[in-house]
């Protein structure tokens, strides 16, 4: 049954464990958060798409009929953040689902540029409104296969299917394990007397993109020296950490190590569930502990303000586990926190930071949540 107007809430993201490996047809483990995009839509009269980007003050008017134009109806280019709505409807278009016209005014507090897949709850969460208005119904992962493909062709950012999968298929207090290599998932509990900590350090990434390629170079180049003594190695989740040790010294060492931190980050994954589905906090926190040294020295896409954040975090007392989280060279830390202390880890991990870097990060508590939802469907 399609609706008239009504209010979309669509989360963003965070990922406790499986880091560069999404890939190399590894496991992650990623919760949608409480930060989320908050959506405001009513049909409209006149078959258009009104957009309104609240936190920017700016709007925009396209036709439906001209999505693939990338342009306004006077004829001008989308600004960038219509790209990110405006290729959602343009890819449900292509699979013959129905786009109809409407005003959207959205909001967000997720931060921008942070790791927290603040492009991908708005995508997300104008497929639900399609999905609303339209009268149709698609299974939560279909729709976030089409939210990354949006990005991938209209956009052309090309992510991978996480974030998308994250901001849709949420569940309320529970991390959700994706399988990327055959796309099935199921939720993970976390346990229920911590709490989720990010900070934001401020610090907006870079040189993000040609790293991300050069990485990405090395584990094919790893995989490659596999699959000719095995054939059936597909990719580097078919190598077994002590299978990988082989390769010391016949690898290039930058090969080595990047292909060696996703191979042990893939098996680390694997533990993290375990320790979760028996509700040991503990050896969690350890674990995300491990991934942060990792992704310092192995994969090499941290930063001192991320270290420093990490570091200032392990001395607190009630900090159970903390690492970088998204691509890395900025952005934020997550952080597994006592309940009882979360208060007094915030002001410490905050005046330290500042004290240490002249930054001030944004920390803030958060628990894990449902994916993106119609909340107030209205008459």
């Amino acid at each position: 049954m399609s609706i008239d107007r009504g209010i979309i809430l669509s989360p963003g993201r965070v990922n406790l464990m499986g880091e560069h490996v999404d890939y190399n047809d590894g496991i992650v483990l990623p919760a949608a958060i409480d930060r989320a995009v908050n959506l405001h839509f009513h049909r409209s009269t006149d078959g258009r798409i009104h957009l309104t980007a609240h936190d920017l003050g700016e709007e925009c008017t396209i036709q439906p009929h001209d999505l693939d134009q990338k342009r306004t109806i006077e004829g001008l280019p989308l600004p960038q953040w219509a790209l990110y709505p405006a290729g959602v409807g343009w890819n449900l278009l292509r699979y013959d689902y129905s786009v109809e016209g409407f005003y959207a005014d959205f909001e967000s507090n997720i931060p921008i540029g942070a790791g927290l897949s603040s492009s991908a709850a708005v995508e997300v969460g104008f497929a639900v409104l399609c999905e609303a208005l339209g009268g149709w119904t698609l299974d939560r992962m279909t729709l976030a296969r089409i939210c990354q493909e949006a990005e991938h062709d209209y956009v052309g950012v090309n992510c991978g299917l996480m974030d998308q999968f994250a901001c849709a298929c949420g569940v309320q207090d529970h991390a959700v394990m994706l399988d990327t290599r055959n796309l099935s998932y199921r939720p993970v509990p976390l346990p229920p007397d911590t709490t989720l900590v990010i900070a934001d350090s401020s610090l907006r990434r870079s040189l993000v993109g040609s790293a991300y390629n050069d990485r990405r170079r090395d584990c094919e180049a790893a995989v490659a020296y596999f699959q000719a003594i095995d054939p059936g190695i597909r990719a580097l989740r078919d190598i077994s950490p002590e299978q990988f040790r082989t390769a010391e010294g016949k690898l290039p060492a930058g090969v080595y190590r990047h292909a060696r931190h996703v191979v042990e980050e893939i098996a680390r994954v694997d533990e993290a569930i375990q320790y979760l589905e028996n509700n040991d906090a503990e050896n969690f926190g350890q674990l995300m502990f491990a991934t942060h040294r990792s992704l310092r020295d192995l994969y090499e896409v941290s930063c001192p303000e991320l270290d420093i954040l990490v570091d200032a975090a392990a001395g607190i007392e009630g900090c159970l586990g903390a690492r970088l989280t998204g691509a890395g060279f900025g952005g934020c830390t997550v952080n597994l926190v006592q309940k009882q202390t979360v208060g007094d880890f915030i002001e410490r991990l905050g005046n330290t930071y500042l004290e240490k870097t002249g930054l001030r990060a944004e920390i803030f508590a958060t628990q894990p949540s449902a994916g993106a939802h119609l909340v107030h469907p209205l008459k």
